[in-house]
């Protein structure tokens, strides 16, 4: 079994991470891919703005219906700044015969050698890296087993910073996240 493991704030889900997950399952094979909002992210300069639950919550609501796709609180719920390793320890554990994919942006790659425990991550697990069709892949890290697939993306331009201002702008989210999802944030009050 080849899974997918894709974390990030999440904060709030939109389609440029949904078309992301389904383009490294399509071009990878994979059986399966978990969405895994961060508790608190260890590269990122911001905190969240909607609370661990509610960005659990608002990933259900957005994937649900589509058997392809899980959400994983494991993140959320242990807490602390969330390190991939220990993420991926977790996963190791639970599915010790599979095939294992952590999925970044091409962005990432060479970011790769500031991960915490990296010789032992790059041995636990392969990684899927996105990036636009044509341009050249950034330069990774030597890193002793690492192991890199491309995958072509349909990389959309949006981001949850400039969806959060949109909501506070009192602009709509139509057409850049499931409706479902923005069903939970406007039942929610999120990001007022």
């Amino acid at each position: 079994m080849k899974i997918g493991l894709m974390g990030g704030s999440f904060d709030p889900v939109h389609f440029g991470h949904l078309v992301a997950a389904q383009d490294a399952m399509e071009q990878h094979g994979l059986d399966h891919v978990v969405l895994l909002p961060a508790a608190q992210a260890p590269l990122k300069d911001y905190d969240v703005s909607a609370s661990g639950e509610d960005r659990v919550a608002m990933v259900k609501a957005a994937i649900d219906w589509d058997h392809r796709f899980e959400v994983s609180d494991f993140e959320v719920k242990r807490g602390g700044v969330s390190y991939t390793i220990d993420t991926v320890r977790h996963f190791r554990a639970k599915y010790p015969d599979a095939q294992l994919f952590w999925i970044i942006g091409g962005d990432q790659v060479p970011k790769l050698g500031q991960w915490r425990d990296i010789t032992e991550l790059a041995q636990l697990i392969e990684f899927i890296f996105l990036e636009r069709p044509g341009h050249p892949a950034k330069q990774p890290p030597e890193v002793e087993g690492l192991r890199l697939h491309r995958c072509d993306g349909h990389l959309i331009e949006i981001s949850s910073t400039e969806l959060r201002e949109r909501m506070c702008r009192g602009l709509s989210l139509d057409y850049f996240m499931p409706h479902k999802t923005i069903e939970f944030i406007c039942e929610n009050g999120l990001y007022r």
